[in-house]
Order: C-alpha cells, then structure tokens, then sequence
C-alpha cells in the first residue's frame, strides 16, 4: 500500500498516513504541498532521512549516549576485510536502505554471517551488483523475545499523546523479522531513550522503534526507528481502544487525545507468519507442542481470525503459500529471487 488515505473526511481534507519508510520520507519532503489536500502529522524531513538510514541512526545514537549495537559501514572491500578481521563472529549484515543479496538467487532484508569468508562473499556479490552499500553490525545474542519496541504518537511539540512498550515473542521469519506475536509489556529504560531520541530532532507523527536487552550488559540497544506507523500498532491497545491510529485522529482534529496506558499483557497475533515460525522453532527444536500451545494463550487480536467477520480466513492458505513460496524480482537484473 502506498499510502493509507483514512477515508473520513474532516472538512475537505482526509487524513494521509504514511504506511512505509519510502512513502514516510516522501509525505515529509512534501509535507507544504500535501497540506493542502491533507491532515497529516509528519516529523521533519531529516529526521526521517536519518532514522531511514541504519548508520546514521547509529550515529546519532552514539551522540545522544543512547545504547545501540556497533556499527560499521565500509565503503570499500578492504573495509569489509578490516571489520572481518576484528569483528566476533556470528555477526549482522543489513541493507542500509533496503534488501541485499545473501547469495546469488536469494535478498534479504537481515543475515547472521557465520564467518569471515561468508561475510566478504556478502559483501562481493553486492558490489558486483551494484548494492555495495551494506551494514555490518555487531550481533547481540538472545532469543526473540530479547527483542523489545516502542509504539507511539508525537504532537507537533513532540510530546508523546500516546505510546507503549511491549516485546516479540516470536517474529517472522524466525529470529531476524517482523512480530509474529507480540506482548504488551511496561519497559522504563525503552520509553525514557524514546523519549529522548525523539526529542533531540524534533519528531512529530506515529513511530515505531525496535531494540534489542543485551543480557551482558544490561542494557537495551536501539536497533531501528520506522519514522511511520508500524505494522504492530494495534499490539498497544488502551482498554478504551485508544491506539496510535485514533490518537493522531484525535489530534489532527483538533480533539482531545485522552489519558490511556496499553493494556498490560496484551497478546496480538499475525497467525499466517507465526505458524511458519513456530514451525521453524519447533524443527529447531527451541519450541515444543505443549509450550506452543501455552504461548496462545490469551491472545486478545488477531489480523486475520475474529469471530466477527470470518471472510479473512480464506485467505490464510494463500497467504501461507505466498511468504513460502513468494518470489521477487532483483533490482538490477530483474531476474526472480527467493526471498526468506
């Protein structure tokens, strides 16, 4: 989707929501002309260039003293042999921008590179290509559900009318992708370095921010800011349904934006990509029948299952096919590339 145009008209204007990192980035840099047809909340065009941007987040973080993983750029091969030398193995490889090529045939999004020949393989497939751009990133090692996220929305004074934190249970694909099953749950130390981050450049609009506990120093480490709404937003839900959507609504016109705390130990399920992970977990055998089971407990919304409308099940099986079986084309030669 390209952008969400909220079909309630307030006046003559619908509210746009940016549902994407490339569709964030071109509502800001054309924020003045688009308010002329459009209710939007939108942080600054360089704040959204950063956070775009893996390394300047980075190092913006490093400015701020706000935890985040060690992170490298190299521009040229012998930049790439000099982090191979000195970097601990596994470690993290991530487009800057976008997907890369693991290897030839199949792009991802996020590598756990083994060793040293495999990390240069990377990083020569990709300058072959054209896509040299790569980030190497220092892996922190954990489970799924080290990993934590903040949700919220930000006035145009960058006060927080609403926000939450909660953790992964399980992501798609396994261990390295979006929220699968997710749990409210209150985290100081994420909302405090939020809070900051977003202070320092100023940011207005929804905001969706990972980071991962580090148990060996105890801290949590930015990992990436989707300066947009995020796919998880109905995982922080207040009990008076009070989500990042209706708060910019609420906002945007004009309306008071009421007092509401998500709700502690809110389960949200993407249950097409969290059957495929807990399958993969249960091969890997980190995930029994029984302890499978137990984790749906409780589990307030679904995207697709609800006993109200029970159209969107159909779709599972085709879905299932597709995230299994879905084929892309690279960017540069056009041929189909298997995506993980």
């Amino acid at each position: 989707m390209f952008l969400l145009d909220v079909a309630k008209r307030i006046g003559t204007r619908p509210i746009l929501i940016a549902t994407s990192d490339v569709t964030a980035l071109f509502v800001a840099e054309n924020a003045e002309s688009l308010e002329e047809q459009y209710l939007i909340a939108t942080p600054p065009a360089n704040a959204v260039r950063i956070f775009s941007s893996k390394k300047q987040t980075a190092d913006l973080c490093q400015k701020l003293s706000i935890p985040s993983p060690e992170t490298a750029l190299p521009t040229s091969r012998e930049d790439a042999l000099q982090f191979a030398q000195t970097t601990k193995f596994p470690t993290i490889v991530k487009g800057e921008y976008g997907e890369f090529l693991q290897r030839r045939g199949r792009s991802v999004r996020v590598a756990i590179v083994a060793s040293k020949k495999a990390l240069l393989d990377i990083y020569d497939l990709n300058a072959e290509i054209g896509i040299p751009r790569l980030i190497f990133q220092e892996y922190i090692p954990g489970g799924d559900d080290a990993i934590w996220m903040f949700n919220g929305y930000f006035n145009a004074r960058s006060e927080c009318l609403f926000g939450g934190t909660g953790r992964k249970l399980r992501q798609f694909p396994a261990h390295r992708g979006s929220t699968s099953l997710g749990i409210c749950a209150r985290n100081d130390a994420v909302e405090t370095q939020t809070m900051l981050l977003m202070q320092a450049v100023g940011y207005r609009g929804p905001v969706d921010l990972g980071y991962r506990f580090d148990a060996r120093d105890g801290r949590y480490k930015l990992l990436d800011v989707n300066p947009r709404i995020g796919a998880t937003f109905r995982l922080f839900t207040a009990q008076n349904q009070l989500d990042v959507a209706r708060a910019l609504y609420l906002d945007l016109t004009g309306q008071t934006v009421p007092s509401a705390e998500v709700s502690e130990g809110r389960k949200w399920i993407v249950e097409s990509n969290d059957l495929i992970s807990s399958w993969t977990h249960f091969r890997e055998g980190q995930l029994s029948l029984g302890a499978w089971i137990r984790s749906l407990r409780g589990i307030h919304e679904g995207v697709w299952l609800t006993t109200d409308d029970l159209a969107p099940v159909a779709l599972l099986p085709f879905l299932l096919f597709r995230k299994h079986f879905g084929r892309d084309k690279d960017p540069v030669s056009g041929k189909k590339l298997k995506r993980s």
